[in-house]
């Protein structure tokens, strides 16, 4: 099992005693079937869900426990409406409109279980009447519209490179001032320089990233061995290759790690960090890896790059090489339609390549 799914199903066995009881039965119904870290999800929505009827009056409920089928029953189709307002509205921090498809996606689900799936001892459902059925959730997200939100924010041909330069060199010029991130810098940008190069060069997650270990990794063949996202054999690794560039990242970060970080004996990550007030090198977390990604890309000049958009970039990269079959299968996707994105993603870059070229051989005939 990955390191964050070990988290996840901890933390999700620390929060599923705070939830009714049919919510913890639904959950060990999807247990064998989706990740701790997707049921964890659900559990956090359902949380929200529930505080939020208890705050507007729509359960009597003295702890997120109590609330009872029967107040789930008497839900009107404006109460769900309502939910939905105030989750793009709230304002200690509004919701995407994926987020709040996801968050009534799980709402969806689970009343479709407590209704269709799950009864009580007479063979009855446990629930009554689904008001979940009656609402309508536009899903949106098509590979066209996810690739035009993408442009523009995300690294593109000699970007890629740059990138990286940027975080072993150039980034220190632009902190010359500051001392303190001057020396943190010095220490960490071989292994930051390393991270970014291995996503830019083999399109991994950030959970892939930071579930690597020093024995998933084959420099020799440009090979790593991975926990892919999705998989239900939590034992099989799958093989997928990195470029040159991550090699060479690769092997100046090595000769670094145990000296740079202190690395314990015990410990097996290939990326690590020294946590403050520490001694010893732990595994990296996703929030850190994500969060020194943006202090990169905003000095950089791309304020809208994230970890994940890395992949993006990668992704775009290699499939104007390769097409969308192996791009699918490089990147982990589940099926084609995901991979489709890079189609269009791809259709804009190779038409202003064209464009670009046909500028210079212009102005060279000039």
């Amino acid at each position: 099992m990955s390191i964050q799914k070990a988290i996840d199903r901890t933390r999700l066995g620390e929060k599923l005693p705070e939830m009714p009881w049919y919510v913890q039965q639904f959950i060990d119904y999807k247990l064998p079937d989706l990740s701790p870290s997707t049921l964890l999800e659900y559990v956090r929505d359902y949380e929200s869900f529930f505080n939020w009827l208890r705050a507007e009056g729509l359960s009597s409920a003295a702890a997120l426990k109590d609330v009872t089928l029967t107040e789930l029953e008497s839900l009107r189709i404006e109460n769900i409406t309502g939910y939905r307002l105030y989750l793009t509205t709230r304002t200690e921090g509004t919701n995407s409109r994926t987020t709040v498809i996801r968050k009534l996606s799980a709402l969806r689900s689970m009343f479709h279980y407590l209704s269709q799936i799950a009864e009580d001892d007479d063979f009855y459902p446990l629930l009554k009447r689904n008001v979940m059925a009656k609402i309508e959730i536009k899903r949106t997200n098509k590979p066209k519209d996810t690739a035009a939100k993408l442009k523009g924010k995300i690294l593109e041909e000699e970007e890629l490179v740059a990138f990286i330069d940027y975080i072993r060199e150039g980034y220190a010029a632009d902190v010359s001032t500051n001392k303190q991130a001057l020396y943190a810098h010095a220490k960490n940008k071989e292994r930051d320089a390393c991270i970014a190069s291995l996503i830019l060069n083999s399109g991994l997650r950030v959970s892939e990233v930071i579930n690597l270990n020093l024995s998933d990794l084959d420099v020799g063949n440009k090979l790593l061995h991975v926990l892919r996202k999705g998989s239900n054999d939590e034992t099989f690794k799958t093989p997928v290759y990195f470029r040159d560039q991550a090699r060479s990242a690769l092997e100046r970060y090595l000769p670094l790690r145990d000296s740079q970080y202190a690395a314990p004996k015990r410990e097996k990550a290939l990326f690590l960090a020294i946590p403050n007030g520490q001694t010893e090198g732990k595994r990296m977390t996703k929030r850190a890896i994500q969060a020194m990604i943006i202090k990169y890309a905003k000095r950089f000049g791309k304020p809208y790059l994230t970890v994940h958009k890395l992949r993006h970039s990668f992704a775009t990269d290699y499939y104007l090489q390769n097409d969308i079959y192996k791009t699918k299968e490089q990147l982990g996707h589940a099926s084609t339609e995901t991979t489709e994105i890079y189609a269009h993603l791809t259709d804009k870059t190779m038409s202003e390549a064209i464009e670009r070229r046909s500028r210079e051989t212009g102005t060279q005939e000039t």
